[in-house]
């Protein structure tokens, strides 16, 4: 591995953290990067003469934090600045000596708040999410753009708005207490599962699944539970994303076609990630995320999809309904009805969803509600809504899939 290749490598695995130890000094999240960056530069000019040091990261992050305190010594604040972050500048270490700087104590906090800012209310959720993937995921602004079918240049100008955002109104670089807490957490929550779900069944394009955004999902999520270890649904959206994740190699065939949960080789899904998922429960609780985490648990002891536990299901989205009362959770726990007592059961269940105006131009409304009259025989209603299906989806993969069903009738 060439020195450069070693850079990039070191500082896509560090970049959050070092952001995140650079911010504590100069309390600006834009700032942090730039400055992360500037590291990232004098090592591509240094490293190729000098070879890649023992510790690369620790290089990097003590390269950074003295840009950082060079910068607030500049500053007319100084003093004020000074007192502020108290003696962490006089002990940061050079970087010839970044033992000091490897404290994975005070590393962890740092990381929880920057996560904490990146994810703040203050954003919109677009927004939120684009920082997020920037400074916790590490990556760059055209690889953000691409999972989301964006531009660049949008991307780009959500991402400087956001920190823009941060510095006008004053966003503290901590993490919350208090009353607080609860819904900066639940933020920092949402941010996760929509980054993660964007990949495992993407909203528009031709491909049904981009596992990159799962695995960098995932990543965050077992980044916060490390973080977090007493937030009981920290723990439970990490085991709804490790169960979701296992069956992410079967969710598509050969040529990205749309595979039926039912249709799934099962004996191709990720054991690792279930029996990961298995032990992120034992500390769940019992918010949305770790009802949802059960559902997905119920899905995962199957062996086969005939095994499955559809009484459990529903009554577990029955108590997912009660926490979020939400149209898209009902025609959930349609399905799992349908398949606990009988499409006769349920369809009376997705016909009165059909007055919900949230849910009027939800393209998988009409997909359950034609699965159902296809079961109960009524095969021309069910083409139909397949159509109907197929013209409201915006990904091509689903939309084939649901044109091929309502050809079939």
């Amino acid at each position: 591995m060439s020195a450069a290749q070693a850079v990039e490598t070191v500082f896509r695995i560090e970049s959050a953290r070092i952001i995140a130890g650079v911010a504590r000094i100069v309390r600006d999240v834009g700032i942090a990067e730039e400055l992360a960056q500037d590291a990232l530069v004098a090592a591509l000019e240094q490293w190729p003469a000098s070879g890649v040091p023992d510790r690369p990261g620790a290089w990097l992050m003590a390269t950074a934090k003295h840009r950082a305190i060079d910068l607030v010594r500049r500053k007319e604040t100084y003093a004020r600045k000074l007192a502020e972050v108290g003696r962490t500048l006089e002990d940061t270490a050079p970087p010839a000596e970044p033992a000091e700087l490897a404290d994975p104590e005070r590393i962890d906090d740092d990381l929880l708040r920057l996560i904490f800012t990146a994810c703040h209310p203050v954003l919109a959720t677009e927004a939120r999410i684009a920082l997020t993937l920037r400074l916790m995921g590490g990556l760059t602004t055209q690889e953000i753009a691409r999972a989301f079918l964006a531009s660049e240049s949008a991307v780009a100008q959500r991402i400087v708005r956001a920190k823009r955002t941060l510095a006008t109104a004053g966003v503290p670089f901590e993490v919350p207490y208090g009353a607080d807490r609860e819904a900066r957490l639940a933020s920092v929550l949402e941010v996760i599962y929509l980054v993660f779900n964007e990949g495992y069944s993407a909203t528009a394009g031709e491909d049904l699944v981009r596992p990159a955004l799962c695995e960098d999902a995932l990543r965050l999520a077992r980044v916060l539970a490390g973080l977090m270890p007493k937030e009981p649904e920290v723990h439970g959206l990490a085991a709804l994303l490790e169960f979701q994740a296992s069956r992410t190699a079967t969710r598509t065939g050969p040529d990205g076609e749309p595979v039926l949960l039912a249709d799934q080789d099962r004996s191709r899904w990720n054991r690792l990630l279930i029996l990961r998922g298995i032990e992120a429960m034992r500390h769940a609780g019992s918010g949305p995320y770790s009802v949802q985490a059960a559902i997905a648990g119920c899905h995962a002891a199957a062996v086969r999809y005939e095994d499955t536990d559809w009484t459990a299901i529903a009554t577990l989205y029955g108590r997912l309904v009660a926490l979020i009362p939400s149209p898209v959770v009902e025609l959930n726990r349609a399905v799992a009805v349908s398949m606990a007592q009988g499409p006769e059961a349920a369809l009376p269940l997705v016909d009165a969803l059909a007055r919900e105006p949230a849910l009027r131009s939800y393209h998988l409304l009409p997909s359950v509600r034609g699965d159902l009259l296809e079961r109960l025989g009524r095969p021309a209603e069910a083409r139909a809504e397949f159509e109907r299906a197929a013209s409201l989806t915006r990904n091509e993969s689903e939309r084939a899939l649901l044109r091929r069903r309502a050809e079939r009738l």
